[in-house]
């Protein structure tokens, strides 16, 4: 996509949920926009991911559709629709969702999706859509 027309702060309207339906691979974020450094993602979700960790950077995931686990080293959060969580930068997490789950991502713009590890889910130039 022409770096011109990248989505950023602008006078447009964007509908999430329609955005979802442009794609269907799991654990694969898409980009729709740049805030203030930061990238605004979603992805869908469906069984595992992967243990990882961000070292420097905060990441919040906000559920618009079904249910995100993520487990810590010490407990597990459970998102709902409509629920969010941050997961503070240096902790180890690995998110999941027993069925199809829709999530919204807010992160600094270098976040690599599987942090400092390295699988065949890591996506290190995300797509914008």
């Amino acid at each position: 996509m022409a770096a011109s027309l990248l989505p950023t702060a602008s006078n447009e309207c964007y509908n999430v949920k329609q955005k979802f339906q442009l794609f269907n691979e799991y654990w694969c974020p898409k980009i729709l926009g740049e805030v203030n450094g930061n990238f605004v993602k979603i992805f869908k979700a469906k069984g595992e991911f992967v243990w990882h960790q961000h070292k420097d950077e905060d990441e919040l995931f906000l559920v618009i559709q079904g249910q995100l686990r993520i487990k810590l080293r010490d407990r597990e959060i459970v998102l709902n629709e409509g629920e969010f969580f941050i997961v503070p930068k240096g902790t180890d997490h690995l998110p999941y969702a027993p069925n199809e789950a829709h999530v919204l991502l807010f992160e600094p713009k270098q976040v690599i999706n599987t942090g400092e590890t390295t699988s065949d889910k890591t996506v290190e130039n995300p797509e914008w859509i």
